[in-house]
C-alpha cells in the first residue's frame, strides 16, 4: 500500500483525498491493521493498474518513482466530477 502511494507521490491525507476516506485509514491498511476491501480494494486496483504500478514492479523496480515530487500543474490532478 505504501509502495503505491509513494509511487503516485502523494501522502497519506492526499490519498484520502482521493479515495474519499480518511487518512487514518490509509494509515492503517499501510501498517497492516487492516486491509482494503469491496469498493476502496478495488479502486486501489484499478488506479494502480492506470498508474502503471504494477508494471514497474514487474519491471524489477520497487514500485517507487525516483523523481522527485512533483508540484503544482505537473501533478496528477483528479478529473472534474459530473454536474448534478
Amino acid at each position: 500500500m505504501q509502495q503505491l502511494r509513494r509511487f503516485l507521490q502523494l501522502n497519506q491525507r492526499e490519498l484520502a483525498g482521493e479515495l474519499n476516506s480518511r487518512q487514518q485509514t490509509v494509515s492503517e491498511w499501510e501498517t497492516g491493521k487492516y486491509r482494503p476491501r469491496g469498493p476502496s480494494a478495488r479502486l486501489l486496483s484499478l488506479i494502480a493498474e492506470e498508474a502503471g504500478f504494477y508494471e514497474a514492479i514487474a519491471a524489477g523496480g520497487s514500485g517507487e518513482r525516483t523523481a522527485t515530487r512533483a508540484s503544482g500543474a505537473a501533478r496528477r490532478r483528479r478529473p472534474p466530477r459530473p454536474e448534478r
